[in-house]
């Protein structure tokens, strides 16, 4: 992978204009076990370049993006494989999702307003989710892209076999994407007040909704998918190839 600088200029300047910034969290201290770990998935490479970077690469290129951290097992072994930016920092990260996250928000500067966490294993978010999140974001205080959920789901206590208890209707349902934006204080707040355990919070958003603040839907994307197991690697390739043509 080529280390390069992303590049700023006018035309960035002119298109994001005097925007407040926002910084880029991303959690990546999993241990990647439902992809068939030792291997940690986002370090796969995705074409040319490794998962991380792909998601990383369309927030780089925005003037508005005023720094990006990553909290991940292991700093020292990660650090050498990003793009070079001034801008990233890696720091260790937590036991759970909600502890990566608040080892990263802790190390944002304060004069930031924004905060946008993203899967570190979401490599094919697009400039136009971002804008779109992030637009909502600054609207209404916090945003998140999500998908219409299409499977029929029924609610059982399992371990299965177990008796169904009831059909969900699927019309008020969404499965969450990101980026998952919201005001850095909002979020610091949230945490700060958060009343369960950080390891049964599975969502960012979460946080801001179990301390009572509102959280918008905007439409997300079906290329936006997130690597979970090595299936998700060949549609990740997939999409890739669809995008080139």
């Amino acid at each position: 992978m080529s280390h390069k600088k992303c590049p700023f200029g006018a035309t960035a300047t002119r298109r994001f204009g005097f925007m407040s910034s926002f910084a880029l969290l991303l959690p990546a201290a999993g241990k990647s076990t439902r992809f068939g770990g030792p291997r940690n998935k986002v370090l796969e490479f995705l074409g040319e370049q490794r998962v991380i970077a792909h998601a990383m690469v369309p927030f780089l290129a925005r003037a508005d993006l005023a720094k990006v951290v990553i909290a991940c097992a292991d700093p020292a072994e990660l650090s050498p494989m990003l793009p070079v930016d001034a801008r990233i920092e890696c720091c260790p990260g937590g036991p759970s999702r909600a502890h990566s996250v608040w080892e990263a928000l802790r190390r944002v500067p304060t004069d930031v307003e924004w905060v946008a966490v993203h899967d570190a294993a979401r490599p094919l978010v697009s400039p136009g989710l971002i804008d779109q999140t992030l637009k909502a974001a600054r609207q209404y205080g916090a945003a998140v892209p999500a998908l219409a959920v299409a499977l029929t789901i029924k609610q059982a206590q399992g371990p299965l076999p177990a008796v169904v208890q009831r059909t969900i209707p699927r019309q008020a349902l969404w499965a969450m994407q990101t980026p998952q934006i919201m005001r850095r204080t909002d979020l610091l707040d949230a945490f700060e007040k958060c009343p369960i355990p950080l390891d049964q919070v599975t969502d960012d958003v979460q946080l801001l909704e179990l301390a009572d603040r509102a959280v918008w839907l905007v439409p997300g994307e079906e290329r936006n998918l997130k690597v979970t197991t090595a299936v998700d690697m060949v549609l990740a390739k997939y999409w890739m190839s669809k995008s080139a043509e």
